[in-house]
């Protein structure tokens, strides 16, 4: 049989697609993009739920248990233990197609982070938009930051975004960690204040300034939040918005129990006369796992505003009402990836309080209280 001799260009072209081949694969050992999301939609009711605190309201349910979204990360290895990584995340509503406000319009295209930076041994360091400091409550959170959950009784407070960010966090000392965020205002002239864009849909927030120390070891968990968020003005004048918040807390975890504690302190020391210029809100609350699919969750919330007595004697503003939120839910895992969940809950409103039921809204009826709840379905991909 006759023999080929093997072509001297054939032999250059597979040493050249073996090094091409070679340089791809080290390419994609150091670099790493992921598309990641969920979706959840389900089915809302609400007592109470009128203009005048009258009716039941029906409604799609989509962002209840969990924010529906979308996301893009990457990393990639700069050698020495150092990375470069970016995220990319953008939320919506899952029964309408269009896309969640937070801080900015809700046209942005990436509404909830946005960010790229550099890491290593030192820690990460992040430059973009990014979840407001505060936003480490979910881990104080037994619903994990639901409808119903931490961010009720203070009118979302403790759960907005953040523009313009710098943002640090340190590496694992022992169990200790240390995270620390600025949001720069870029007001000409001021470094406190910030642009008005209220009026266009977007944020009337000055600069904001935040720092969250946390510990973990053996099933515990404790975390201290402090952060400021001023106004437009460089001021503290809404304890609901633009205020001075701290925040305590811990979980601690045995066997299939977990216990959740917090306490959260709102300040604004440049509110108008009448209006509420301090408030405390404390929760307790439990994960129960029946089984690895079948999940207990239980809290009770209770918010004081200037100690809930018109007139007080230690308040500028007379008081802002108190309220108590109870709250109890069933989570059902199909999967890893997809769940069911049903969650129930009653706000009770007193004084000039008028806290909804759920996150976003409020009744606008002093002393009115709201039942309500949500079940439906949460699938990550």
């Amino acid at each position: 049989m006759k023999q080929v001799k093997p072509s001297f260009i054939g032999a250059k072209t597979l040493c050249a697609l073996a090094l091409l081949g070679a340089f791809s694969a080290q390419a994609q050992a150091q670099t790493s993009v992921t598309i990641y999301g969920r979706i959840v939609a389900g089915v809302d009711f609400q007592t109470n739920a009128g203009p005048n605190g009258q009716g039941t309201k029906w409604s799609a349910a989509n962002n209840q248990w969990g924010t529906s979204m979308i996301g893009f990360k990457g990393t990639e290895d700069l050698g020495g233990g150092n990375n470069a990584f970016f995220l990319l995340e953008s939320g919506f509503n899952s029964t309408k197609g269009g896309v969640n406000g937070t801080d900015t319009s809700s046209s942005a295209l990436f509404n909830r982070r946005s960010y790229v930076g550099l890491g290593g041994s030192y820690g990460s360091v992040k430059l973009g938009k990014n979840l407001f400091i505060n936003n480490d409550i979910w881990f104080l959170d037994p619903t994990g930051q639901q409808a119903i959950g931490t961010s009720v009784l203070v009118n979302q407070r403790n759960w907005p975004g953040a523009s313009n960010v710098i943002e640090y966090a340190s590496p694992d000392f022992g169990g200790f960690t240390v995270g620390l965020q600025t949001s720069l205002g870029e007001k000409p002239g001021s470094f406190s204040q910030g642009v008005d864009n209220s009026a266009a849909g977007g944020s009337s927030d000055g600069r904001k300034d935040g720092i969250s120390l946390a510990y973990q070891k053996n099933g515990l968990e404790l975390r201290a939040i402090y952060d400021v968020v001023r106004d437009a003005n460089g001021k503290y004048t809404n304890v609901w918005a633009h205020s001075k918040e701290l925040i305590l807390g811990g979980t601690y975890k045995f066997d299939k129990l977990k216990m959740f504690v917090g306490y959260e302190n709102l300040r604004a020391p440049d509110a108008t006369a009448g209006d509420p210029d301090r408030a405390n809100h404390y929760w307790i609350g439990a994960n129960y796992d029946v089984t690895p699919q079948f999940q207990l969750v239980g809290a009770f919330f209770r918010v004081n505003a200037n100690n809930g007595t018109a007139g007080a004697a230690d308040s500028k503003s007379g008081g802002g009402g108190s309220a108590n939120l109870y709250m109890a839910g069933i989570n059902y895992f199909l999967s890893k990836r997809t769940m069911l969940y049903v969650d129930v809950g009653t706000v009770r409103n007193s004084g000039n309080a008028s806290h909804a039921l759920e996150w976003g809204s409020n009744t606008g009826v002093s002393g009115l209280s709201q039942t309500g709840g949500y079940f439906g379905i949460a699938h990550s991909f």
